[in-house]
């Protein structure tokens, strides 16, 4: 296989690999017209098999792929971890991947739309290993998906995110409501969204799954105005699963149906379409 030596041409590469796009089955179409979108994106989840500590089997992937698409979710972008002292897999390795996972899909009537990326976890040299193809970003965009530990520091966070936005990259912060140093003051979000980049949290967070601490937390910043996604981090197909309709119904419901569009569709879009989202 060939592999681009710079990131422009990894875009390039990435957009030629992965240039179709299917419509969901008649199902996801129902649950797609409730809430006036054709598409709904997950740009965060640990479904492509065997690669970090999601999906076990090309088996569970398929079960995964199939929940997904019975609950509408139309297009994932696919973000296994990328974390020091990992085996981690090559952003090149994931095209190969991907379409078996594809072509797999297709015999068992699944016609979700995936693209390739990371869950990067940052340390110095991510900037290199994205130019070197060690590391992926979102589709092949300027996006990336940026991890920390939940203990980390405010001013390493800061660092990596300047870091990023100092290499041409858009990061977008990973289950944002994790990382003590953020959540403590209001302030140092917006700070973070007045450097460049954007805010994710998991729909699990909102939904009042992991506690209601944290769902009182990522209610203020929805209300703020704050996310820019919201995700599954989806990591098995019987708890952390890769559903979104109830979220969806819940965001169309207390923010309105235009925030739900732009978090579930149009600011992925830009993902896809490697434009600035605003």
């Amino acid at each position: 296989m060939i592999r681009p030596t710079n990131k422009l041409r990894a875009v390039k590469f990435f957009r030629e690999a992965y240039p179709e796009r299917v419509s969901p089955p008649r199902k996801g179409r129902a649950i797609l017209k409730n809430y006036q979108m054709d598409r709904i994106f997950d740009i965060h989840n640990h479904i492509l098999c065997g690669v970090d500590d999601g999906s076990e089997s090309i088996e569970m992937s398929l079960r995964m792929l199939k929940m997904a698409q019975d609950d509408g979710i139309t297009d994932i972008i696919l973000t296994p971890h990328n974390k020091p002292n990992r085996r981690n897999i090559y952003a090149f390795e994931q095209v190969e991947r991907i379409d078996e996972l594809k072509r797999t899909a297709r015999k068992e009537g699944v016609y979700i739309n995936l693209y390739p990326g990371n869950e990067i976890f940052y340390r110095s040299d991510v900037s290199e290993r994205l130019s070197i193809g060690k590391a992926a970003s979102m589709a092949g965009s300027r996006y990336i998906l940026l991890e920390y530990s939940p203990m980390d520091d405010w001013e390493h966070i800061k660092r990596g995110v300047e870091d990023m936005l100092m290499s041409g990259y858009f990061p977008i912060i990973a289950h944002v409501e994790r990382y003590i140093n953020v959540m403590k003051e209001t302030d140092r979000a917006y700070e973070l969204i007045d450097k460049g980049c954007y805010l994710q949290i998991n729909a699990s967070s909102l939904m009042g799954e992991v506690g209601w601490q944290i769902k009182s937390k990522c209610k203020s910043m929805m209300k703020a105005g704050l996310i820019a996604f919201v995700a599954t981090d989806a990591h098995e197909d019987k708890k952390r699963t890769p559903t979104l309709s109830k979220c969806v119904k819940y965001i169309t419901g207390k923010y309105g149906e235009e925030t739900a569009i732009k978090i579930f569709m149009d600011n992925p879009l830009c993902i896809l379409e490697d434009k600035i989202i605003r």
